[in-house]
């Protein structure tokens, strides 16, 4: 059943918080910016009202989420924490005295609470909302771009991912007392996955022995960390495997397996739109859906900013129909529309290559043609062939017996004038200077919110991830622009 925080706190401890929680606190001001009530009327369909035991407040739970993406915590150290932390006491709008919840609530909460619910989608357009109402964006322009992220399970096999992280602890225990060698169990060598589990949990129990090391936060952090890795992700590790990550290119010798969160942001640097998929996806498909979820969040877009991969055929035509400027490059593999299998075969511009739907990237190209005669020049894309044999994709794709896989774009530079045309304006050259901004953002999601890796496995929750770091980020933003003000 289901009860509303927000009812009167009766403690006498209260007016602590105006003794101990300065005014200018991040989190304060976070409570103070926005109304969190949206929560509660998101949620409250997913649960009973009139039977069972009170449930913690929708409210609450999610503040825990957002507490551990902006301090990157675990669900059991960001529950620690708001034990002692009078500011986190404060946001969770708890009274001193009160107890904290079970971590092992915060996974119930995501996996039966926010199931089913667009966060993503609902996440921005509430800071957008904010800042809208803050006269904070003035511009009309959106920047466009995509990040990748790692899968949380097969970038290292299961036993490496243990030694890992037992290295770590075993680490942060010898900075202290490097006595405690002797105690620890001998190190596993083997390959078997089983028995490197049954080290870390040797280890585990060793040190939670030991409560004057486990009191070290760095000691603690690490522990619980490899306890979680051990008790929760067992059935991961078990199968290493996530089954929604794909592989993306990010050079033509470079891959990651993992997701894209494909990203649009006003000149303000707040991120008015989002979309999460697989590794695999094409940038420049998504340029139509980041448009229209901005203008859907309240943006007001006259112009798009982005890279060559966002000026194929189809993105023109659709900003043209939509007096929209497209500021980004033509690339001539991409900007062409009379080619066959359009889409079968995507252009990977961070590689230079094209990519078939199985995910196999062409490993060399040629021009074929004579020189200076555009309409009649082709690039010839090769793939491996040995890979097209055993792919499940090959019929109708490869032909059985073939030494040889190719496919193949007609060079028309003479299409797309206008755009071209447009390319040389100051109006174009001068919005370029804009696309800088997205990256730096891109980097401030990897680099603090943790979104370099995912920390769950499966598309829903990456785009669970996704939103708790872009709400972050752009509450963060919206409070550093007012503060300018």
């Amino acid at each position: 059943m289901i009860q509303h925080q927000e009812s009167m706190i009766f403690s006498p401890y209260m007016n602590l918080y105006d003794l101990i929680v300065p005014k200018d606190n991040f989190l304060r001001r976070v409570n103070d910016l926005i109304n969190f009530s949206f929560v509660y009327d998101e949620l409250k369909e997913k649960y009973c009202h009139n039977n069972g035991r009170n449930a913690i407040d929708p409210i609450r739970m999610f503040k825990y989420l957002f507490l551990k993406t902006i301090f990157d915590l675990s669900d059991v150290d960001v529950v620690e924490r708001s034990k002692y932390d009078m500011s986190f006491k404060y946001f969770l709008y708890m009274a001193p005295e009160e107890p904290v919840i079970e971590p092992s609530s915060l996974t119930k909460f995501r996996k039966l609470r926010l199931k089913d619910v667009k966060l993503l989608d609902m996440l921005i357009n509430k800071t957008v909302e904010i800042a809208i109402e803050k006269e904070i964006i003035k511009s009309n322009s959106i920047i466009v771009d995509a990040t990748h992220t790692k899968a949380r399970y097969n970038q290292m096999s299961p036993r490496k991912i243990l030694m890992d992280r037992s290295k770590k602890l075993r680490k942060a225990i010898y900075s202290i007392d490097e006595s405690m060698k002797e105690k620890f169990p001998v190190k596993n060598t083997s390959n078997v996955l089983e028995e490197k589990i049954s080290y870390c949990q040797n280890l585990i129990d060793v040190i939670e022995k030991e409560e004057r090391l486990t009191e070290y936060p760095k000691v603690k952090e690490q522990l619980n960390l490899l306890k979680e890795t051990v008790a929760d992700d067992i059935e991961h590790l078990q199968i290493s495997e996530d089954k929604d990550a794909k592989v993306g290119h990010k050079t033509a010798d470079s891959s990651f397996f993992g997701y894209k969160t494909h990203i649009a942001m006003c000149e303000e640097r707040i991120i008015t739109a989002a979309t999460v998929t697989t590794g695999e996806k094409n940038d420049g498909k998504q340029l139509e859906t980041l448009i229209e979820k901005s203008i859907n969040a309240g943006m007001n877009v006259e112009t798009v900013i982005g890279d060559a991969a966002y000026s194929e055929k189809g993105n023109i035509e659709y900003t043209n129909e939509n007096e929209i400027k497209l500021v980004a490059k033509l690339h001539p593999a991409v900007s062409q529309g009379a080619r066959t299998k359009e889409d079968e075969f995507e252009f990977n511009k961070d590689a230079g290559m094209f990519v078939c739907k199985a995910g196999h990237m062409a490993v060399r190209k040629a021009r074929q043609g004579k020189k200076g005669v555009s309409k009649n020049q082709a690039d010839t894309y090769y793939f491996d062939v040995e890979k097209c044999k055993h792919c499940p994709f090959k019929e109708g794709c490869y032909k059985e017996g073939a030494k040889s896989k190719t496919y193949s774009v007609s060079i028309k530079s003479e299409v797309h004038t206008e755009q071209a045309k447009f390319q040389e304006s100051d109006y174009f050259k001068e919005k370029s200077k804009e696309r800088y901004k997205i990256e730096a953002k891109n980097s401030e999601l990897k680099h603090r919110h943790g979104y370099n890796v995912a920390k769950s496995s499966g598309l829903v929750g990456m785009q669970l991830q996704g939103a708790m770091a872009i709400f972050a980020v752009n509450l963060k933003r919206i409070l550093k622009l007012i503060d300018q003000k």
